[in-house]
């Protein structure tokens, strides 16, 4: 018998059950009037079921030629400022922002069938505030961060082995040694959107768009 043609990844792919287990509803009717107060209700609902790194998120920025960006990153902390996290200033995330000082945050909880979209623009944190964080990373997080070649090329891992070590050693030397393009960031949104997946599709959004006169929440179609 001759041999059947694999299954195109088309149809593979639409063969995978999508959303094909219990989802939590949501009512926007009941949602808070502040956007801040419902991402932390999410977040705490995802960190109690044992969902694994529950605060990460993608990142999208754009570069010089306004090519989009993304990656995948931990959230610092979330308060009525908006929604920080740490970079690199010299690194090409540190660059795009000076260059375009906007971005994008998506958060994704898989289990429950859940996406919160944050847009807005970024301001870089107090220098005081960015050496807190930097000290808060482990001795290894540092000691890379100080060698300042975020996304180089690296032709010879042996010798960024070397460096690393040697970053380390300067670090066990001086546990107080900060690195000053660390910089906290903050994304102030001025647009969140929260989004229930349904087994049917019909999708539930929700989205709030800060105007003058605050926050204002809006169904959206699914």
């Amino acid at each position: 018998m001759p041999e059947t043609d694999p299954p195109a990844v088309r149809d593979w792919l639409r063969g995978i059950e999508v959303f094909a287990r219990p989802l939590p509803g949501f009512d926007p009717e009941g949602a808070p009037a502040e956007p801040a107060e419902l991402f932390l209700a999410w977040l705490r609902e995802a960190v109690d079921a044992g969902v694994p790194d529950p605060h990460a998120m993608t990142l999208s920025t754009v570069d010089e030629a306004g090519d989009p960006d993304a990656r995948v990153l931990i959230l610092k902390n979330t308060d009525a400022s908006g929604f920080q996290f740490a970079a690199h200033a010299a690194g090409p995330k540190g660059i795009q922002l000076a260059g375009t000082p906007r971005a994008a945050l998506t958060f994704y909880w898989a289990e429950f069938g859940r996406q919160v979209r944050v847009r807005g623009a970024v301001t870089p944190d107090s220098p005081e505030r960015s050496a807190a964080d930097f000290l808060a990373r482990g001795a290894t997080a540092r000691a890379e961060a100080l060698l300042g070649r975020q996304s180089r090329y690296l032709t010879d891992p042996e010798a960024g082995a070397r460096a690393l070590r040697d970053s380390l050693a300067r670090v066990e030397a001086d546990p107080g040694l900060v690195d000053p393009d660390w910089t906290l960031y903050t994304v102030v949104p001025d647009v969140v959107e929260f989004w229930q997946a349904a087994a049917d599709r019909v999708h539930v959004r929700l989205r709030y768009e800060r105007e003058p006169a605050g926050w204002q929440r809006r169904r959206l179609w699914s």
